[in-house]
């Protein structure tokens, strides 16, 4: 096994008393929703009372990020505590995630604890290391979806009638009315919900009928041909006709700038309509623990696998660098241990959560990991060498001609941009000063220390997370690490001949 990296912090000192009861956990997390769109979070255009219970009884992190801003590979993140190119799930749809490798619910698993993951999985592969999973098929749908359950025969797949959310919710509180209550259990509740294709439930869809405030920096664009060059996959939101109910509803003869605000309140209603259910359904668990005596040793996170440009930018997406992007809601509560409502500054990564869920289980954290435990943040008590920085990057899907990579500090952040065949592109911003980043500073003499200092970091956090300096390619370089798209499709017919007709065979519950 290769040797890695890795600053592990050991907690000493306790605050408040910590139960010698090992906690339970239950990880929720949603898929691309961003921080603009709670109200613990500040947000101006809806409410999420539940979610803020969560927030006010426990800690919110205010500078959450992921280190790829893309579904899978996040995903990937916070089971193993690694960066893509370590767990191999650098795409989301390249290659199969491998489950044996060292994960929290593995190691839980193996130390006693019950394990269950409800909800959307999205590794192309079957999970491993649970008492019991039921996770959507692919990215699943809100209606009537189709899940992948575990049995004594192998995986079964049938369909759900209802609405996602709700049915998720459903599988998981009867999970936990069915466990060994003598044993501390983990439960990952994963929601498919605000992905596209942004259907609401039918209770919601009367939400937010007057239009809502556009982001200060809905019209801004960047100077020159970069973004073309390198966001030929970001959804902007002028050109954003994907779903078929908005199409048929839009005017004729709408300008683009009409049109850009036509699609912008048709995506962000739908948007705030499926977090509704959300909130509402993370309701539903908190009063399940509350009624159950389970609240004072239960840790509950809520978190989402990437953040989401909501229009910032006329963008309508993630995978770019940008704060809406890569920041994530992070809010944990744990009565036994956690002091109610305080707010962590600090970064926290989602490389951390492996981690930390096994250091409150007391379980040895593996060198391979390397995120580190965030426990004492949580308590307010950051350690002296604590992260002020960190690496990101996206390595692109599909063609895998392009990458994003940079460096983020408490003041700035730098930007590499790479397409294949065109020269490199940078942005430098100045977050004290430009919050929004709006001002590219790259071509400032007067930064040029700055940018210096920056490259240097960023090939600093190259050699440290072991990660190839010459760029996209050499990640895909030795054949057979990755499995490529077609050889994935190939893979994916062959072990569906592998089971047996009849576990594949839907059935309505």
């Amino acid at each position: 096994m290769r040797s890695y990296i890795l600053s592990i912090l050991f907690v000493v000192c306790f605050f408040p008393a910590v139960s010698a009861e090992r906690p339970n956990v239950i990880f929720i997390m949603t898929d691309d929703h961003g921080t603009g769109a709670m109200s613990c979070y500040g947000s101006k255009i809806n409410q999420t009372p539940n979610l803020d219970r969560i927030a006010q009884g426990g800690m919110m992190a205010k500078n959450c990020f992921v280190t790829t801003s893309l579904c899978a590979p996040s995903r990937a993140s916070m089971l193993t505590g690694t960066y893509p190119h370590i767990n191999r799930q650098v795409d989301i749809a390249g290659n199969f995630f491998d489950g044996y490798q060292p994960t929290f619910p593995n190691l839980m698993h193996a130390d006693g604890y019950q394990t269950a993951v409800i909800g959307k999985w999205h590794l192309h592969s079957i999970p491993v290391g649970f008492d019991h999973y039921s996770v959507l098929d692919g990215q699943g749908t809100y209606f009537d979806p189709t899940f992948i359950h575990k049995s004594d025969i192998g995986p079964v797949w049938k369909e759900s009638k209802g609405y996602s959310t709700d049915i998720i919710t459903d599988k998981s509180i009867q999970w936990m009315e069915g466990r060994d209550k003598q044993r501390p259990f983990v439960l990952l509740c994963h929601y498919k919900s605000p992905h596209y294709n942004w259907e609401p439930a039918e209770r919601f869809q009367e939400l937010y009928q007057d239009d809502l405030p556009l982001p200060d920096t809905f019209n801004h664009q960047y100077d020159g041909p970069e973004v073309d060059r390198f966001t030929a996959d970001i959804e902007r939101a002028h050109e954003f006709f994907k779903i078929d109910r908005w199409i048929r509803d839009m005017p004729q003869g709408l300008t683009e700038s009409e049109q850009k605000i036509w699609n912008y309140q048709r995506f962000m209603k739908d948007y705030l309509r499926c977090i509704a259910a959300v909130d509402e359904n993370v309701g539903r668990i908190l009063d399940y623990l509350d009624d159950e005596g389970l609240t004072h040793n239960t840790i509950v996170v809520y978190t989402s696998d990437n953040g989401m440009l909501q229009g910032e930018h006329g963008q309508i997406d993630k995978q770019l660098m940008q704060e809406e992007s890569i920041r994530i809601p992070f809010l944990i509560r744990y009565p036994n241990e956690i002091p109610a409502g305080i707010e962590a500054g600090d970064f926290i990564l989602n490389i951390d959560f492996a981690p930390t869920f096994l250091d409150y289980s007391d379980i040895k954290i593996p060198e391979a990991m390397q995120g580190v435990s965030a426990r004492d943040v949580f308590r307010g008590q950051t350690p002296k060498d604590w992260r002020s920085s960190f690496y990101y990057r996206y390595y692109a899907h599909y063609d895998r001609e392009r990458s994003i990579w940079g460096v983020r500090t408490t003041d700035w952040k730098l930007i590499n941009y790479y397409v294949k065949n065109a020269p490199p592109v940078q942005q430098l911003f100045n977050l004290r000063f430009d919050a929004h980043e709006i001002h590219n500073l790259i071509n400032n003499p007067e930064y040029s220390s700055v940018v210096r200092e920056l490259d240097n970091l960023v090939l600093a956090y190259e050699r440290e997370f072991k990660l190839p300096t010459e760029l996209l390619d050499q990640i895909y370089a030795k054949p057979g690490e990755l499995i490529s798209i077609p050889r994935m499709r190939k893979e994916v017919r062959r072990l569906n001949k592998e089971i047996d007709a009849n576990t594949k065979e839907l059935a309505h519950e």
